[in-house]
C-alpha cells in the first residue's frame, strides 16, 4: 500500500482544523470551515490555497522551444519570456495525457506545471519525447523542491502587495498581467509569482522553496487579515472552477477525450510541422462534446449522472455538477451527443430516477467583473 503524501504545509492545515481527503495520492485539505463560506470568500474577498501537490518540470537547453513545440499541442516557441501559456500533452492517439501551464523563464528555459495525479505519466512522456527526437534539451522533475501557494479573489493583489517579506520584485503588483509571471525573492531565495489561477477570479500562484512554504503562508495570512482572506480547500476550489467553466482532469479531460470535444481545439496548433498526436487529434464526427447545462430548483446533477431526452433516451453524461453557490441554481458540465449540443437545447438531468429539466448554455457559467 502506497503511503499518503503530504505537502510542506501539513502542520498549518492541521492547526486550522482542516478535513483531509486523498487527491492524486496526496492528503489535501478539502475544507477548513464550510465549503460555502470558503467559496464565497474567494468570490467576494480572497482565499489562500495550498496547491503544492502540483508537479513541476524544468526544461533547459538550446532546443527547448523546438522540443516543446513537438512535445505539446501548442506553439510554445512563440511565447515571450515573462509569459505563461495553457497547453495540452497529448498521446499518440490524440487523447489528453494532461493539461499543463508552461512558463517561459528564459530563451532556452521553461517551467511546466502539471496535475499531481499525472506526475508520473507526464514525466514519462516528456522524457521519452526529449530522447526520441534527439532534442538538445534536459527535462528535470523538480516537484519536490517547491511549494505552491495560490491567492485568489478580488483582494489578492492588495494582500500580496502587503507582504513585505517578498523582496526584489521585478514587476510591480499592479503591472503584472494575466498569464504572465514576475520574479522576486523570499528568505533570500528565488520566488516565482504568476498571475494565474483556477477559480475564475483575479489571483496569483507563488512558487517557493519547499522549506520556506510554511513561513510564506504565514506572512500571506497575516497580510490578508484585514482583507477578508480565508484558507480554502479542494471543495471550494472545485465549485469555483466549475462556475468558471474550467475543465478538471479525470472529469472533463482524459486519455479518451480529444481536445476539440472538450472545447479546447483552439489550444492545438494543427499547422505545426509535427507534434505528438497530430495525426489523430481530430475526434470522430459523432463524438460527444462538452457543454454547459443549467437547471432550476435545488437538486443538482453529479458526475456520472445521465443526460436524457424527455422520453428517457440517454444522450450524454455529466462530468461535473453542483448547486452553484454564486448563482443559486444547479449547473453542470456534461458530454452530450453533437445532435443535442446546440445552445438553448432543452434536455433533462436524470437525478436518481427523477428527470430535472436543463438548458444548454455557453460556458462559463460565471464571469468575474473586471
Amino acid at each position: 500500500m502506497t503511503e499518503p503524501r503530504y505537502t510542506p504545509l501539513r502542520e498549518r492545515h492541521e492547526a486550522l482544523g482542516a478535513s483531509f481527503t486523498d487527491f492524486g495520492g496526496w492528503q489535501m485539505p478539502v475544507r477548513y470551515t464550510s465549503d460555502l463560506a470558503e467559496h464565497r470568500a474567494v468570490r467576494e474577498a480572497a482565499g489562500i490555497f495550498d496547491i503544492s501537490h502540483m508537479a513541476e518540470f524544468l526544461v533547459d537547453g538550446a532546443g527547448s522551444a523546438a522540443y516543446l513545440d513537438y512535445a505539446l499541442a501548442g506553439r510554445l516557441s512563440a511565447m515571450t519570456v515573462g509569459k505563461a501559456k495553457y497547453s495540452l500533452l497529448l498521446a499518440e492517439d490524440g487523447g489528453i495525457i494532461d493539461d499543463v501551464i508552461v512558463y517561459r523563464l528564459a530563451d532556452d528555459r521553461f517551467l511546466i506545471i502539471s496535475n499531481a495525479g499525472n506526475r508520473d505519466a507526464v514525466s514519462e512522456a516528456l522524457q521519452a519525447r526529449a530522447a526520441g527526437e534527439n532534442h538538445e534539451v534536459a527535462v528535470d522533475d523538480v516537484s519536490d523542491a517547491f511549494g505552491l501557494i495560490a491567492v485568489q479573489g478580488p483582494n489578492s493583489e492588495a494582500i500580496l502587495a502587503g507582504v513585505t517579506a517578498i523582496e526584489d520584485l521585478t514587476v510591480p503588483w499592479a503591472d503584472q498581467k494575466y498569464y504572465a509571471w514576475a520574479s522576486a525573492t523570499y528568505n533570500g531565495k528565488p520566488l516565482l509569482l504568476a498571475r494565474t489561477g483556477y477559480t475564475g477570479e483575479d489571483g496569483f500562484e507563488l512558487l517557493v522553496d519547499a522549506d520556506d512554504a510554511a513561513a510564506l503562508w504565514d506572512h500571506i495570512v497575516a497580510a490578508g487579515a484585514e482583507h477578508g482572506l480565508v484558507p480554502a480547500g479542494l471543495a471550494a476550489r472545485d465549485s469555483l472552477r466549475l462556475e468558471a467553466g474550467m475543465p478538471l482532469y479525470g472529469n472533463e479531460l482524459s486519455r479518451d477525450i480529444r481536445p476539440a470535444q472538450a472545447g479546447l481545439g483552439r489550444v492545438v496548433v494543427a499547422d505545426k510541422e509535427d507534434f505528438v498526436g497530430k495525426d489523430a487529434v481530430s475526434p470522430a464526427s459523432d463524438a460527444r462534446v462538452l457543454v454547459g447545462l443549467t437547471a432550476e430548483g435545488r437538486r443538482a446533477g453529479r458526475a456520472g449522472y445521465p443526460v436524457v431526452l424527455a422520453d428517457g433516451t440517454v444522450v450524454g453524461e455529466i462530468t461535473s455538477g453542483a448547486l452553484s453557490p454564486t448563482l443559486g441554481h444547479p449547473i453542470a458540465m456534461a458530454y452530450v451527443d453533437p445532435s443535442e449540443a446546440s445552445e438553448g437545447t432543452e434536455l433533462f438531468l436524470d437525478v436518481r430516477g427523477t428527470q430535472i429539466p436543463a438548458t444548454r448554455i455557453a460556458l462559463p457559467f460565471y464571469r468575474r467583473k473586471k
